[in-house]
């Protein structure tokens, strides 16, 4: 039903109860299970949730991911046509591109090695979807999970010069709808840095035997907070020094 979904483009109201999954795990093997029955290559993946504060909102007490297929990693600027979407939701964040494999292994990775591994770093706007309608009827976290936890389309800026030299967590971030602010953070308040929520999903996929492959871009999560668009607004993500992003809904 969920790669009908997303092969269609389509959304549905709630789910029945008996197809909820019962858990993270579960929920996390369906995804798995939607991949492959999509046979669509994962081009990368999306972080959410890594703060209390965001967990909140999102109905969870731990980090959650999802994947972002080939074909849905696009350089800024980007134009998608709002009707055809599924709940989006533009989130300004930065993106890893990964130059060397992340596979499972025993042993824990540090983040000393996942920064490492980093080909590139890039501002970002991720635009994510949910094939559930957000009505009365909106099922459970773990259904949400089995859908790829709102993973769509990333939208990512030039990569950043020097990253791991540069102040990276404390740089203001600021949302803009057609011009003007609407949200504001910076990686030290959501994040810490892009590079513990990328350690975090480096350890998650060892763990479960998937791993990251080189050439997959993650957006490690939302420093600007959930917004809903509406027809005709364009959003950009300006990261101050090192660069902006730009995306709009028509």
């Amino acid at each position: 039903m969920l790669a009908t979904l997303r092969r269609e483009g389509r959304q549905q109201s709630g789910l029945d109860p008996v197809l909820v999954p019962p858990n993270k795990a579960v929920a996390y093997d369906v995804a798995r299970m939607v991949a492959e029955e999509l046979r669509w290559k994962v081009a990368g993946w999306k972080i959410a949730a890594i703060k209390a504060e965001m967990q909140q909102a999102l109905r969870t007490e731990s980090p959650i991911y999802g994947r972002v297929f080939a074909g849905q990693v696009k350089a800024s600027p980007q134009h998608v046509v709002y009707a055809d979407l599924c709940s989006p939701i533009p989130e300004a964040e930065y993106m890893a591109c990964l130059g060397d494999d992340l596979p499972p292994r025993a042993v824990p990775y540090s983040v000393e090695e996942v920064t490492e591994a980093v080909a590139s770093l890039h501002p970002g706007l991720e635009l994510a979807e949910c094939r559930f309608v957000h009505d009365e009827h909106f099922p459970p976290l773990e259904a949400i999970l089995a859908d790829g936890a709102g993973g769509s389309m990333i939208v990512h800026g030039p990569a950043i010069e020097n990253w791991r030299e540069r102040d990276i967590a404390v740089q203001q971030v600021e949302l803009r709808c057609n011009g003007k602010p609407r949200r504001q953070g910076t990686a030290a308040d959501a994040l810490d840095h892009p590079m513990v929520p990328l350690t975090w999903l480096a350890n998650e996929l060892s763990r479960t035997g998937i791993g990251m492959k080189a050439g997959q871009m993650i957006s490690t999560g939302t420093l600007t907070g959930m917004l809903a668009p509406k027809p005709g607004q364009t959003f950009v993500g300006d990261f101050g020094q090192f660069g902006a992003v730009t995306a709009t809904y028509e």
